[in-house]
């Protein structure tokens, strides 16, 4: 008998709450973590320029997720997901190895706040820049909205509220069942 992965597709612009939210959860329940900045920076540490990670980071992520849900793993894909194609290789992903699937969006309403959080951040990870604002403020202006299911989480709102949005949207029983 095989278990039914569970994916939990985090998505959004860069300095709205995506990794802070989905590394909590990880956390919790001891799921897979895969942060698409995090694949792109150790490609980019190995020699690949920016331009050349972009979508191999996805089609890597994509390759690791998929052997981790067919095992039944909880995985949490953080990424900032700008486009419909981003966004049908995930679910193409989980449909084909037949894990359930949960889209996350994140977004900050409050312009200032986001901002703040883009200008004042510091990276977690070996050697990787954040987009700046005027970066991010350009993904905006490419970043197609979304349509179908999903939670949509306003992280102006405190931490552990957008947190137990989360996890109530979620279940408790789901999450416990997939990790």
């Amino acid at each position: 008998m095989t278990c039914k992965g569970l994916l939990l597709e985090f998505g959004g612009l860069p300095g709205t709450g995506k990794s802070t939210l989905a590394g909590l959860l990880a956390a919790d329940i001891k799921a897979v973590w895969l942060r698409i900045d995090e694949i792109e920076g150790a490609m980019r540490r190995n020699g690949l320029t920016p331009e050349q990670t972009g979508i191999a980071a996805y089609s890597v992520a994509h390759d690791v997720a998929a052997n981790h849900l067919r095992r039944g793993f909880t995985v949490i894909a953080d990424a900032v997901n700008p486009v419909t194609e981003a966004r049908n290789g995930w679910r193409d992903l989980a449909a084909a190895v037949g894990a359930d699937h949960v889209v996350i969006e994140t977004v900050c309403s409050d312009i200032i706040e986001h901002r703040r959080r883009v200008e004042t951040r510091l990276s977690d990870l070996p050697g990787w820049v954040y987009p700046s604002w005027a970066q991010v403020h350009r993904m905006m202006a490419e970043y197609e909205p979304r349509t179908g299911h999903r939670l949509v989480l306003d992280t102006t709102r405190p931490l552990d509220v957008s947190y137990q949005e989360l996890t109530a949207h979620l279940g408790a029983d789901d999450l416990h069942r997939h990790s």
